[in-house]
């Protein structure tokens, strides 16, 4: 070797040494648990409400980019190369104010996802876009300007950096494509100053959206004065607009934008100020909501980071897998994300007979959202357990609309009563809150709601949409719900409402309306068909409906099953696991539900990856589809049955095959508005709630925890100084079965545990390993309690 290459051989040593040196004094900067987020996940063929962009929890801003057509999961879907703008609300049947910065000639459509060409859409390159917590951005390459967004609760901040260009513009669509299409009535816009412009619009659902009518009112302010303030209705154009300007009644599409000369680099913020009650009121909530900002975009950056860092903060996980934590935090983000505060800063909202309201205590707020059918399989849990402010922040928010609107909603969105799916499980988010020891409401009025819900039969309601359960007064005359009227399957639903009614009654004190509830919540009885041993329709005349198929008759309002089918819902008893048991018998119990499994895990235990057209039959058609409600608790059935190593082997299962970490498959199907994430980060714990926390003396089951670690930081106000420890030792992808389980130092063999013993503070480890361990939990003393078995 000469000197010249030894030299060179030196140098490079030296390099590599230096930087090997560099990096052990350098400090290691952990991860925050919202670096693990991933908005982008489960964005291809997604909902309306699962968005890439910025938000706060539960914010009235949901800023974040469009792309799809009218239609059936409409708003951004991650496989197209697309945008059309950057529209504030994304709020179940509820849309409005798209805003897309643009240069070139004017265009007033956005064109289609097919030919983005005919409108003012532009195409961008996936390398060129950023989604994260607090923060999107993506660079328009039609008009080379990029974007920026972040948001507060209730104002959405953009930054665009434009080119050198005569008459750029920001371009205001008030009519947008959307999941649930609107008819824009009218809309007015003025134009305050050449910085400042407020508005409102006039908006009326479409379709199955229809019970939904309200105002966006905005206030927008400029970070540099505008030169011309425009607007467009219909294919008429009005430049150098002063004063107002007004779209018309009955006209289909307006819009308005203003235009800049700017130079390269140019960088122009806006500030969108939104509000359901009035421009005013939009004005407020942009003025406080912005005052410890200014004009300063990365303190607001900064600040909805912090925002959601506490809150996911909550739980703090210890592993080795970084996929399971980014599917973790990704999860536990979408469970506080996509409902909607329709409250302004001092306590404003508009009720449903569309009457501007004031909250007593402006601090507090009304909530709207999506249904909440079945959240007392995940949501109410995650929240009752880790956030219990924000249980009693929903618990009085459908307080308020009871006092205002005199029924219990079913899915409030934009403070209405949408009439969304069945039964009324706002009850369980009442009485689970309860139960778990958040009881600072008003318990005799939520005691009042419930009976009221289930003794008065449904209608639909003065301020539009329908309250209460269609199906009630059949169920209340024959003690089922007969296949003449409706679907056999509310029988279940409002029999486990039956149940909760019952056990917050008892809780607070009234035997009579504890009885009572108690006894008809036995209705689910009727429905069970000792020879075939399923749930079966049944006519009004006490006869069986004939023929007979296991796995048929998905529905909605129709008879049959409400978006399942006989198999799933002969579980479908969440109150009295072991009435199911005895009545199949325990073999019988354990083999069918374990054939379920092993038919459906090919598909990912969801049928929209079965090759079969989207509809409610095919939802049915599958024995175990966790991608829809009814069936989000079968893992957790085998504990009941004395086969807890079950429920281990196929809750993990779902974990890794239902859940995903891309944007293709992070949810195999709806996520709901964070039903499905909070299933995911309760289970990924090992933690269930069969019952959904509603007894009086509530507990959690049992599953196969999934990490090494996990502290669940508990709630100072509820529970000051306390945390939960639930410790792995062995766990791994493979070692996903309990051998032993140690609570607080001591031998622990139950396959469930108290709420009381996990909020009072303690350490539960798991020994875990490949084999099941059939002695551990199974034995008939071990089993969970349920409304036949109960544990004192």
């Amino acid at each position: 070797m000469n000197i010249y290459k030894k030299i060179v051989l030196l140098l490079a040593l030296g390099a590599v040494c230096a930087v090997e040196a560099k990096d052990k004094l350098a400090p290691v900067i952990a991860k925050r648990p919202i670096d693990y987020v991933d908005p982008l996940i489960g964005t291809c063929n997604s909902r309306w409400m699962q968005f890439p962009g910025p938000s706060m929890p539960f914010g009235m801003v949901q800023l974040s980019p469009d792309n799809q057509d009218q239609g059936w999961k409409a708003g951004y879907d991650y496989s197209l190369n697309s945008i059309s703008g950057f529209s504030h609300i994304h709020s179940w049947t509820m849309s409005g104010l798209l805003v897309m910065p643009t240069t070139g000639e004017l265009q007033t459509t956005p064109g289609t996802e097919k030919k983005p060409w005919l409108g003012y859409r532009s195409l961008f390159q996936k390398k060129n876009e950023v989604s994260r917590v607090g923060y999107y951005s993506v660079f328009l390459d039609d008009y080379k300007v990029k974007a920026e967004l972040t948001s507060t609760t209730r104002v959405g901040v953009h930054r665009y950096t434009f080119p050198k260009n005569y008459r750029s513009r920001i371009l205001f669509d008030l009519l947008i494509d959307a999941e649930y299409g609107y008819e824009l009535n009218n809309a007015f816009v003025t134009k305050i100053s050449d910085t400042e412009i407020q508005g409102f619009t006039y908006q009326q659902g479409n379709g199955g959206a229809s019970f939904n009518e309200y105002s966006v009112n905005f206030y927008i302010r400029f970070s540099k004065p505008f030169i011309t303030f425009n607007g467009w209705r219909k294919d008429e154009i009005l430049r150098n607009i002063e004063g107002t300007f007004t779209s018309g009644w009955g006209h289909k599409d307006a819009g308005f934008f203003v235009e800049y000369d700017t130079e390269e680099g140019e960088q122009i913020e806006v500030q969108v100020g939104i509000s359901l009650v009035s421009p005013e009121q939009a004005r407020l909530n942009l003025e406080t909501e912005m005052k410890p900002f200014g004009w300063d975009f990365d303190a607001v950056v900064k600040n909805q980071e912090n925002t959601w860092n506490t809150l996911l903060g909550h739980i703090e996980i210890e592993s080795d897998d970084e996929t399971a934590k980014k599917k973790f935090y990704t999860n536990m983000y979408r469970s506080y994300l996509a409902r909607t505060i329709w409250s302004d800063v001092n306590g404003k909202y508009v009720d449903m007979y569309e009457k501007v309201q004031q909250l007593k205590d402006p601090s507090s707020v009304v909530i709207g959202c999506d249904a909440f059918w079945n959240t007392f399989w995940n949501l109410n849990g995650l929240w009752n357990l880790v956030t219990p402010q924000v249980s009693k922040m929903h618990v009085n928010s459908i307080l308020e609309i009871y006092d205002k609107g005199s029924w219990i909603p079913k899915g409030p969105a934009g403070i209405e009563y949408s009439g969304i799916m069945v039964a009324s499980h706002g009850i369980e988010i009442l009485a689970g809150a309860y139960q778990a020891g958040i009881r600072d409401f008003d318990t005799k009025k939520a005691l009042e709601a419930m009976i009221h819900q289930q003794t008065v039969q449904g209608r639909a309601h003065d301020g539009g949409g329908y309250a209460g359960n269609r199906h009630l007064d059949v169920y209340m005359k024959y003690g089922y719900v007969p296949n003449e009227f409706g679907p056999v399957s509310n029988t279940l639903e409002y029999a486990y409402d039956d149940w909760a009614v019952s056990e917050f009654a008892k809780a607070l004190g009234d035997k009579e309306q504890g009885d009572y509830f108690a006894k008809r919540s036995r209705n689910f009885e009727n429905v069970f068909d000792s020879k075939t041993k399923y749930v079966r329709m049944k006519n009004a005349d006490g006869t069986w409906v004939e023929p007979f198929d296991s796995l048929c008759c998905s529905t909605f309002l129709g008879s049959g099953y409400v978006e399942g089918n006989a198999w799933q819902y002969t579980w479908f008893v969440p109150h009295d696991v072991h009435y199911v048991v005895d009545f199949l018998g325990k073999d019988e119990f354990v083999a069918r539900l374990n054939r379920g499994f092993v038919a459906s895990e090919p598909w990912h235990f969801s049928s929209e990856s079965v090759d079969w057209s989207e509809s409610l039959e095919s939802m049915g058609r599958l024995p175990i589809n966790h991608g829809n409600q009814p069936n989000m608790q079968a893992a957790y059935l085998f504990n009941y049955a004395n086969a807890p190593w079950l429920t281990q082997k196929w809750a993990r299962s779902i974990m890794n095959n239902f859940y995903g970490d891309k944007p293709e498959n992070g949810w195999m199907g709806d996520e709901d508005e964070g039903q499905m994430g909070s299933w995911y980060v309760l289970s990924s714990l090992g933690l269930f709630q069969m019952q959904g926390g509603c007894a009086q003396e509530p507990i959690w089951d049992l599953g196969s925890p999934q990490f090494k670690k996990a502290v669940i930081h508990l709630d100072d106000k509820y529970y000051p100084g306390k945390r939960f420890v639930i410790e792995t030792v062995n766990g791994s992808d493979l070692n996903i079965y309990v051998q032993a389980a140690y609570l607080n130092g001591e031998k622990y063999t139950k396959p469930w545990i108290y709420h009381k013993d996990i909020v009072r503070g303690g350490h539960l480890k798991f020994i875990m390993g490949p084999k099941p361990n059939k002695k551990w939990g199974s034995a008939d003393a071990d089993t969970p309690p349920s409304m036949s078995k109960l544990v004192r």
